[in-house]
């Protein structure tokens, strides 16, 4: 999940529902029509009808994560932010990709956390697609002093953050955890550590679908709250073993480098991310 980029604020009309409407998936399939056309036909296509933009999807969203971040004061007060900060542009970043499409092809938002906003960390995510919904929560695109960090913190935790992923209600409500995982042990960590799964991943997130007719429901931002909320000890715990080799050092007689005492030296290894 790449980092929304602020558009000019939009004021979030009284009369916006907090999900969206029949018409808004309609719109949202006619944009995938026209940006796998030529890219200037889409950019036009998009301009003749960008009304219809504002009406049927940016609104909308815009009431929805609004409603959301309001609920999100009582679990995650650390990710309350405006509502247009949240929301991701449709505009697709096309200078060094092949595919030249100009938009994206679902509407999308992230909360991140107030103190990593420019560096990602661990948030809250969902999007909509024509065909589904996805809801997701977690560290997905960790810097290399991030993993660095996150790593560092689940050797020693790694039994605490066990606990939080097997939580009941939380494995009933999101997919199996899956982390993007080296296939070796990261550079600096033996091979035998009783957190190696948890430390080969390059991401630690959690995720769920669901169907699109969900996002049509008065329910819906309910919905997306419920599944944050469950979500929120594992994001918390990701962004403390960010945040906390900056606010609170660990004493000097439990230092551990990476899975090492100090003065032990790893092996050397290819460098590994």
């Amino acid at each position: 999940m790449p980092r929304s980029k602020s558009a000019a604020p939009t004021v979030v009309t009284s009369s916006a529902a907090a999900h969206l409407r029949p018409a808004s998936l309609t719109f949202l399939r006619a944009l995938i029509r026209a940006n796998r056309r030529d890219p200037v036909v889409a950019r036009e296509w998009f301009a003749a009808h960008k009304a219809d933009w504002e009406r049927e999807l940016k609104q909308p969203m815009l009431a929805l994560i609004a409603a959301i971040t309001v609920e999100m004061e009582s679990f995650a007060p650390a990710h309350v932010r405006p509502p247009e900060k949240s929301f991701f542009r449709i505009y697709r970043d096309t200078r060094f990709s092949n595919d030249k499409r100009p938009y994206k092809e679902h509407v999308a938002a992230w909360w991140s956390h107030r103190d990593l906003e420019k560096t990602s960390g661990a948030g809250f995510y969902f999007h909509i697609s024509p065909s589904e919904v996805i809801v997701a929560a977690g560290a997905y695109m960790p810097g290399k002093e991030q993993l660095a960090a996150i790593r560092g913190w689940l050797a020693e935790h790694h039994a605490e953050f066990r606990a939080l992923l097997n939580t009941p209600a939380l494995r009933r409500t999101f997919a199996e955890f899956e982390g993007n995982a080296l296939t070796r042990s990261p550079a600096g960590f033996a091979a035998d550590h009783p957190a190696l799964d948890l430390l080969r991943c390059r991401q630690w997130g959690l995720s769920c679908t669901l169907p699109v007719e969900a996002a049509l429901n008065a329910r819906f931002a309910a919905e997306i709250v419920r599944r944050f909320r469950l979500a929120a000890p594992v994001v918390a715990a990701l962004n403390t073993a960010i945040l906390t080799p900056a606010h609170q050092p660990e004493p000097a007689r439990h230092r551990v480098l990476f899975g090492f005492a100090e003065g032990q030296k790893p092996a050397k290894t290819a460098k590994k991310r």
